[in-house]
Protein backbone atom coordinates (compact mmCIF):
# COMPACT_ATOMS: atom_id res chain seq x y z
CA UNK A 1 0.00 0.00 0.00
CA UNK A 2 1.30 3.55 -0.71
CA UNK A 3 2.65 5.61 1.90
CA UNK A 4 -0.12 8.88 2.44
CA UNK A 5 1.80 12.27 3.00
CA UNK A 6 1.10 13.65 5.93
CA UNK A 7 1.59 17.60 6.71
CA UNK A 8 0.46 17.87 9.93
CA UNK A 9 3.56 18.41 11.79
CA UNK A 10 2.29 16.93 15.26
CA UNK A 11 0.35 13.90 13.33
CA UNK A 12 4.41 13.04 12.25
CA UNK A 13 5.49 13.39 15.32
CA UNK A 14 3.16 11.05 17.02
CA UNK A 15 4.02 8.70 14.10
CA UNK A 16 7.26 8.50 14.08
CA UNK A 17 6.85 7.98 18.20
CA UNK A 18 4.39 5.09 17.58
CA UNK A 19 6.88 3.71 15.47
CA UNK A 20 10.17 3.74 17.29
CA UNK A 21 7.43 2.53 20.45
CA UNK A 22 6.90 -1.13 18.82
CA UNK A 23 10.24 -1.83 17.76
CA UNK A 24 11.66 -0.87 21.47
CA UNK A 25 9.05 -3.41 22.50
CA UNK A 26 9.70 -5.99 20.26
CA UNK A 27 7.31 -6.64 18.05
CA UNK A 28 6.96 -8.51 14.56
CA UNK A 29 8.53 -7.42 11.83
CA UNK A 30 5.37 -7.39 10.33
CA UNK A 31 3.96 -5.08 12.91
CA UNK A 32 6.59 -2.72 13.08
CA UNK A 33 6.21 -2.56 9.09
CA UNK A 34 2.59 -2.70 8.55
CA UNK A 35 0.97 -0.82 11.76
CA UNK A 36 2.54 2.28 11.49
CA UNK A 37 1.19 2.33 7.74
CA UNK A 38 -2.13 1.49 8.68
CA UNK A 39 -2.29 4.15 11.21
CA UNK A 40 -0.91 6.64 8.50
CA UNK A 41 -3.45 5.99 6.45
CA UNK A 42 -6.29 7.12 9.41
CA UNK A 43 -4.16 10.34 10.27
CA UNK A 44 -4.15 11.03 6.49
CA UNK A 45 -8.04 10.50 5.97
CA UNK A 46 -8.15 13.34 9.75
CA UNK A 47 -6.27 14.90 7.74
CA UNK A 48 -8.05 15.64 4.47
CA UNK A 49 -11.38 16.02 6.79
CA UNK A 50 -10.03 18.82 8.39
CA UNK A 51 -9.46 17.24 11.90
CA UNK A 52 -6.07 18.93 12.90
CA UNK A 53 -5.99 17.08 16.26
CA UNK A 54 -6.54 13.75 17.76
CA UNK A 55 -8.39 15.87 20.97
CA UNK A 56 -11.88 16.32 18.77
CA UNK A 57 -11.89 12.84 17.51
CA UNK A 58 -14.26 11.11 18.96
CA UNK A 59 -15.90 7.80 18.52
CA UNK A 60 -18.57 9.15 15.49
CA UNK A 61 -15.99 10.45 13.43
CA UNK A 62 -13.68 6.25 14.30
CA UNK A 63 -17.63 5.12 13.03
CA UNK A 64 -17.14 7.05 9.95
CA UNK A 65 -13.58 6.21 8.92
CA UNK A 66 -14.33 2.42 9.34
CA UNK A 67 -16.78 3.27 6.67
CA UNK A 68 -14.89 4.77 4.86
CA UNK A 69 -12.19 1.56 4.89
CA UNK A 70 -14.95 -0.92 4.02
CA UNK A 71 -16.46 1.09 0.51
CA UNK A 72 -12.23 2.10 -0.46
CA UNK A 73 -10.60 -0.41 -2.85
CA UNK A 74 -8.37 -2.35 -2.49
CA UNK A 75 -4.58 -1.17 -3.84
CA UNK A 76 -3.18 -4.38 -4.31
CA UNK A 77 -5.69 -6.44 -5.64
CA UNK A 78 -9.46 -5.93 -7.19
CA UNK A 79 -12.03 -5.52 -4.83
CA UNK A 80 -12.19 -4.01 -1.72
CA UNK A 81 -11.10 -4.52 1.36
CA UNK A 82 -11.01 -7.75 2.80
CA UNK A 83 -12.01 -8.66 6.12
CA UNK A 84 -8.58 -10.08 7.22
CA UNK A 85 -7.31 -6.69 5.87
CA UNK A 86 -10.06 -4.75 8.24
CA UNK A 87 -9.12 -5.92 10.79
CA UNK A 88 -5.33 -5.34 10.50
CA UNK A 89 -6.18 -1.71 10.53
CA UNK A 90 -8.50 -2.22 13.77
CA UNK A 91 -5.31 -4.04 15.71
CA UNK A 92 -3.34 -0.89 14.45
CA UNK A 93 -5.26 1.73 15.72
CA UNK A 94 -5.74 -0.41 18.89
CA UNK A 95 -2.04 -0.64 19.14
CA UNK A 96 -2.03 3.00 18.69
CA UNK A 97 -3.92 3.75 21.04
CA UNK A 98 -2.41 2.01 23.61
CA UNK A 99 0.94 3.82 22.69
CA UNK A 100 -1.08 6.69 23.41
CA UNK A 101 -2.16 5.67 26.66
CA UNK A 102 1.73 4.66 27.94
CA UNK A 103 2.68 8.30 26.70
CA UNK A 104 0.30 10.36 28.37
CA UNK A 105 -1.95 11.71 25.51
CA UNK A 106 -5.48 11.35 25.31
CA UNK A 107 -6.70 8.25 23.66
CA UNK A 108 -8.91 7.73 20.55
CA UNK A 109 -12.65 6.32 21.44
CA UNK A 110 -12.53 3.48 19.85
CA UNK A 111 -15.81 1.26 19.54
CA UNK A 112 -14.63 -1.01 16.93
CA UNK A 113 -14.08 -4.39 17.35
CA UNK A 114 -12.38 -7.52 15.03
CA UNK A 115 -15.01 -8.69 13.00
CA UNK A 116 -15.42 -12.50 12.89
CA UNK A 117 -13.35 -14.56 9.73
CA UNK A 118 -14.32 -17.71 8.76
CA UNK A 119 -11.31 -19.23 8.57
CA UNK A 120 -12.17 -21.75 5.72
CA UNK A 121 -13.06 -18.58 3.54
CA UNK A 122 -10.24 -18.16 0.71
CA UNK A 123 -8.38 -21.65 1.95
CA UNK A 124 -7.76 -23.26 -1.51
CA UNK A 125 -5.57 -26.30 -1.55
CA UNK A 126 -3.65 -27.86 -4.55
CA UNK A 127 -4.45 -31.25 -5.51
CA UNK A 128 -1.79 -34.05 -5.58
CA UNK A 129 -2.31 -34.27 -8.87
CA UNK A 130 -1.38 -30.47 -9.23
CA UNK A 131 1.55 -30.64 -7.57
CA UNK A 132 2.76 -33.30 -10.00
CA UNK A 133 1.85 -30.63 -12.45
CA UNK A 134 3.80 -27.80 -10.89
CA UNK A 135 7.09 -30.63 -10.54
CA UNK A 136 6.41 -31.34 -14.39
CA UNK A 137 6.12 -27.48 -15.17
CA UNK A 138 9.42 -27.03 -13.56
CA UNK A 139 11.22 -28.64 -16.23
CA UNK A 140 9.89 -26.96 -19.64
CA UNK A 141 9.60 -23.37 -17.62
CA UNK A 142 13.31 -23.37 -17.13
CA UNK A 143 16.39 -23.78 -19.65
CA UNK A 144 19.04 -24.00 -17.17
CA UNK A 145 19.63 -26.75 -14.78
CA UNK A 146 20.30 -24.94 -11.92
CA UNK A 147 17.02 -23.27 -12.26
CA UNK A 148 15.62 -26.30 -12.50
CA UNK A 149 17.00 -28.02 -9.32
CA UNK A 150 16.40 -24.58 -7.69
CA UNK A 151 12.55 -24.59 -7.94
CA UNK A 152 11.94 -28.23 -7.54
CA UNK A 153 14.13 -27.89 -4.27
CA UNK A 154 11.81 -25.08 -3.60
CA UNK A 155 8.86 -26.97 -3.94
CA UNK A 156 9.55 -29.77 -1.70
CA UNK A 157 10.52 -26.77 0.75
CA UNK A 158 6.89 -25.27 0.50
CA UNK A 159 5.07 -28.50 0.27
CA UNK A 160 6.53 -31.15 1.04
CA UNK A 161 8.14 -29.86 4.19
CA UNK A 162 5.31 -27.47 4.94
CA UNK A 163 6.99 -24.77 5.84
CA UNK A 164 5.85 -20.89 6.29
CA UNK A 165 7.67 -18.40 3.45
CA UNK A 166 9.78 -17.27 5.91
CA UNK A 167 11.06 -20.24 7.23
CA UNK A 168 11.96 -20.99 3.77
CA UNK A 169 14.28 -17.47 3.29
CA UNK A 170 15.72 -18.25 6.36
CA UNK A 171 16.82 -22.01 5.57
CA UNK A 172 20.72 -22.43 4.95
CA UNK A 173 22.70 -24.97 3.71
CA UNK A 174 23.76 -26.89 6.75
CA UNK A 175 20.70 -26.51 8.08
CA UNK A 176 19.27 -29.65 5.47
CA UNK A 177 20.79 -32.34 7.65
CA UNK A 178 21.18 -35.60 5.42
CA UNK A 179 22.41 -38.02 7.91
CA UNK A 180 19.26 -37.80 9.94
CA UNK A 181 16.61 -36.95 7.11
CA UNK A 182 15.52 -33.78 8.71
CA UNK A 183 15.20 -29.86 7.83
CA UNK A 184 16.14 -27.71 10.72
CA UNK A 185 14.00 -24.42 11.28
CA UNK A 186 15.71 -22.18 12.81
CA UNK A 187 13.45 -18.94 12.65
CA UNK A 188 9.87 -20.75 12.96
CA UNK A 189 6.96 -18.36 14.30
CA UNK A 190 7.52 -16.48 17.17
CA UNK A 191 11.44 -17.86 17.13
CA UNK A 192 10.49 -21.74 17.56
CA UNK A 193 12.53 -23.89 16.26
CA UNK A 194 11.63 -27.45 15.42
CA UNK A 195 12.66 -30.34 13.55
CA UNK A 196 10.75 -31.26 10.31
CA UNK A 197 11.19 -34.83 8.87
CA UNK A 198 11.64 -35.40 4.86
CA UNK A 199 11.76 -38.91 2.90
CA UNK A 200 14.23 -40.06 0.59
CA UNK A 201 12.80 -38.97 -2.79
CA UNK A 202 12.71 -35.48 -1.56
CA UNK A 203 15.86 -35.56 0.20
CA UNK A 204 17.40 -36.38 -2.56
CA UNK A 205 15.88 -33.12 -4.55
CA UNK A 206 17.79 -31.37 -1.83
CA UNK A 207 20.75 -32.72 -2.28
CA UNK A 208 21.21 -32.44 -6.19
CA UNK A 209 20.33 -28.70 -5.90
CA UNK A 210 22.80 -28.45 -3.07
CA UNK A 211 25.92 -29.92 -4.68
CA UNK A 212 24.81 -30.14 -8.81
CA UNK A 213 22.64 -26.71 -8.77
CA UNK A 214 23.60 -24.27 -6.18
CA UNK A 215 27.49 -24.13 -6.95
CA UNK A 216 26.30 -22.90 -10.72
CA UNK A 217 25.40 -19.90 -9.22
CA UNK A 218 27.63 -16.64 -8.84
CA UNK A 219 29.29 -16.63 -6.00
CA UNK A 220 27.60 -19.31 -3.98
CA UNK A 221 29.84 -19.50 -1.20
CA UNK A 222 29.25 -15.81 -0.53
CA UNK A 223 26.18 -16.81 1.12
CA UNK A 224 24.78 -19.59 3.14
CA UNK A 225 21.42 -19.08 2.17
CA UNK A 226 19.98 -22.13 0.68
CA UNK A 227 17.82 -20.34 -2.00
CA UNK A 228 19.65 -18.51 -4.49
CA UNK A 229 18.15 -15.53 -7.17
CA UNK A 230 19.49 -15.56 -10.54
CA UNK A 231 22.26 -13.29 -10.03
CA UNK A 232 23.37 -15.44 -6.63
CA UNK A 233 21.75 -13.36 -4.10
CA UNK A 234 19.86 -14.60 -1.46
CA UNK A 235 16.19 -15.16 -2.39
CA UNK A 236 13.38 -12.92 -0.60
CA UNK A 237 9.82 -14.22 0.49
CA UNK A 238 8.65 -12.44 -2.33
CA UNK A 239 10.51 -13.41 -4.46
CA UNK A 240 9.60 -17.01 -4.06
CA UNK A 241 6.06 -15.92 -4.10
CA UNK A 242 6.99 -14.64 -7.66
CA UNK A 243 8.63 -17.89 -8.37
CA UNK A 244 5.30 -19.95 -7.14
CA UNK A 245 3.38 -17.71 -9.48
CA UNK A 246 5.11 -18.52 -12.61
CA UNK A 247 5.21 -21.84 -12.34
CA UNK A 248 1.94 -22.03 -11.66
CA UNK A 249 0.91 -20.20 -14.75
CA UNK A 250 3.40 -22.50 -16.72
CA UNK A 251 0.96 -25.26 -15.85
CA UNK A 252 -1.34 -23.53 -18.14
CA UNK A 253 -4.02 -25.62 -15.70
CA UNK A 254 -6.81 -22.65 -15.62
CA UNK A 255 -8.58 -24.49 -12.44
CA UNK A 256 -4.63 -24.33 -10.45
CA UNK A 257 -4.32 -20.75 -11.88
CA UNK A 258 -7.44 -19.59 -10.32
CA UNK A 259 -6.73 -21.17 -7.44
CA UNK A 260 -4.34 -18.11 -6.30
CA UNK A 261 -2.08 -20.45 -4.74
CA UNK A 262 0.45 -19.19 -2.48
CA UNK A 263 3.25 -20.60 -0.68
CA UNK A 264 1.30 -20.59 2.44
CA UNK A 265 -1.92 -22.44 0.78
CA UNK A 266 1.50 -25.47 -0.48
CA UNK A 267 1.42 -25.63 3.56
CA UNK A 268 -2.43 -25.53 3.99
CA UNK A 269 -2.78 -28.31 1.30
CA UNK A 270 0.56 -30.44 2.93
CA UNK A 271 -1.57 -30.82 5.93
CA UNK A 272 -4.33 -31.58 4.39
CA UNK A 273 -3.22 -34.44 2.65
CA UNK A 274 -1.36 -35.58 5.48
CA UNK A 275 -4.75 -35.54 7.65
CA UNK A 276 -6.42 -37.46 4.51
CA UNK A 277 -3.83 -39.99 4.66
CA UNK A 278 -4.68 -40.79 8.14
CA UNK A 279 -1.79 -39.41 9.81
CA UNK A 280 -3.13 -38.21 13.77
CA UNK A 281 -3.53 -34.53 14.37
CA UNK A 282 -1.01 -34.50 17.09
CA UNK A 283 1.74 -35.31 14.37
CA UNK A 284 0.61 -32.67 11.73
CA UNK A 285 0.60 -29.94 14.80
CA UNK A 286 4.64 -30.59 15.14
CA UNK A 287 4.93 -30.87 11.88
CA UNK A 288 3.78 -27.72 10.92
CA UNK A 289 5.02 -25.59 14.44
CA UNK A 290 1.91 -24.93 15.44
CA UNK A 291 1.93 -23.71 19.65
CA UNK A 292 -1.39 -25.09 19.69
CA UNK A 293 -3.66 -28.23 18.47
CA UNK A 294 -6.20 -25.38 18.16
CA UNK A 295 -4.66 -24.24 15.23
CA UNK A 296 -4.24 -27.66 13.50
CA UNK A 297 -7.87 -28.19 13.72
CA UNK A 298 -9.09 -25.97 11.02
CA UNK A 299 -7.74 -28.63 8.43
CA UNK A 300 -9.77 -31.38 10.28
CA UNK A 301 -12.95 -28.70 8.65
CA UNK A 302 -10.88 -28.37 5.30
CA UNK A 303 -11.02 -32.32 5.02
CA UNK A 304 -14.69 -32.42 6.18
CA UNK A 305 -15.77 -30.17 3.62
CA UNK A 306 -14.29 -31.93 0.92
CA UNK A 307 -15.67 -34.83 1.94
Amino acid sequence: MKKLKLNNRSYRALLSKFKDWLDILGYSKGVIKYYPTYTQEFLHWLETHNYKTLSIVDAKICNRYYEYLKQRPNKSRSGALSTHSLNNHIGALHSFNKFLKKHGSKKIPLQLHLEKIDQLAGINIVTQSEIKQLFKAVDYKNTEDRMKLRDKAILVILYSCGLRRNEAVNLIVSDILFDKELVYVRKGKNYKERYVPINPYNLRILEDYIYEGRPQYPNPNHSEALFMTYHGNPMGGQAIKIRLRDLIKSTGDTELIEKNITPHKLRHSIATHLLQNGVPITTIKQFLGHSSLESTQIYTHIVKQKL
